[in-house]
């Protein structure tokens, strides 16, 4: 059977050499052994590869990541976590729909001032309301953070 050296899965991936080694460390892939000086991998490991990179590009941590994998180095990707991810990227998918209007506005505005062109106010304040409505709200009853004497 052919495997792949460090050197060939960085040319498919685009993983950099101390990536993989790093990876490897932390024990999202395995290499089977080594030829020479250079570390061998199975085919598979282009797909967890790609696994890998798809998680970081979602936004889960290498940690949440490496718990997606069963024992056996199968996928096994909690649903819920994923549908979570993608509410989460949605809303900042509007977030950033917004800047951009914000933005665009901005640029484009023919007031002297952006602050006496009615549609800048509007836009602010339906950015800042919409901030503000998703900021974390303080738990009620939580203990104060320095103890009293």
């Amino acid at each position: 059977m052919h495997f792949l050296d460090i050197g060939e899965v960085v040319e498919r991936t685009g993983v950099p050499p101390s990536t993989l080694r790093y990876y490897e460390e932390i024990g999202l892939i395995r290499s089977l052994g080594r030829h020479g000086l250079r570390r061998q991998y199975d085919h598979d490991v282009l797909l967890k590869l790609s696994l890998i990179g798809l998680g970081k590009a979602a936004g889960f941590s290498l940690p949440e990541i490496a718990g997606m994998f069963g024992r056996d180095d199968r996928p096994d990707i909690p649903r819920a976590q994923l549908h979570a991810r993608a509410e989460e990227l949605e809303r900042q998918i509007i977030d950033l729909r917004m800047l951009r209007d914000v933005l665009r506005h901005v640029a484009d505005c023919p007031a002297p001032s952006h602050l006496e062109c009615p549609s800048f106010r509007k836009l602010l304040t339906s950015a800042t309301h919409k901030t503000a409505s998703r900021a974390p709200k303080p738990a009620a009853g939580r203990a104060k953070s320095v103890r009293q004497r």
